[in-house]
């Protein structure tokens, strides 16, 4: 599980203030339920390492912004994973990956709602700058990629697909 945080510890500006409207909340809202799916390190010194997620979002009731809380598993290895972001009034969107840059996660300095599908969100640690993006492309997928910048250059870190675990259909049972 340590080649998840290494990965995402060799990452993370990007994206200016979100405009906090009707896309960002649309978005955020589409990323609420429970969510399941694997992923793997493609680039870096863990480059193949494959795990899978169980990851439940939530949005707060107050402000725009989203959580995606629970774990990754990495074959026996079993990792709490957490991202939680929230629109401030005049700094945009801020948040932290695990347990930001003071610890041994990522600080999101930035961000911004593309559309009702997308996120793009800025990344970093210490000298580490890169971007955390999460697409919903359909009802049922999330899609979420980790680059890092290497010079002038995005290089893609880690990928994962999501499907939403909550919305499976329950089957009657007939009365006789």
């Amino acid at each position: 599980m340590s080649a998840i945080l290494a990965a995402c510890a060799a990452t993370a500006g990007l994206a200016g203030p979100a405009n906090g409207g009707e896309r960002d909340r649309k978005f955020f809202e589409s990323v609420e339920g429970d969510w399941s799916g694997p992923g793997e390190i493609v680039a870096g010194k863990y480059k193949g390492t494959k795990f899978n997620c169980t990851l439940n979002g939530s949005t707060p009731a107050a402000k725009l912004g989203m959580t995606l809380d629970g774990t990754c598993r990495v074959g026996v290895f079993t990792q709490k994973m957490s991202a939680t972001i929230e629109h401030t009034a005049g700094k945009g969107y801020r948040g932290t990956f695990m347990d930001g840059a003071e610890g041994k996660g990522l600080d999101i300095v930035s961000g911004n709602v593309v559309d009702a599908s997308k996120v793009v969100l800025a990344i970093n640690r210490n000298q580490l700058k890169g971007i955390m993006q999460a697409r919903i492309a359909d009802k049922n997928t999330m899609n979420v990629t980790v680059s890092v910048r290497v010079e002038k250059e995005l290089v893609p870190v880690i990928g994962m697909s999501l499907k939403r675990v909550d919305a499976t259909a329950v089957g009657a049972i007939a009365a006789e």
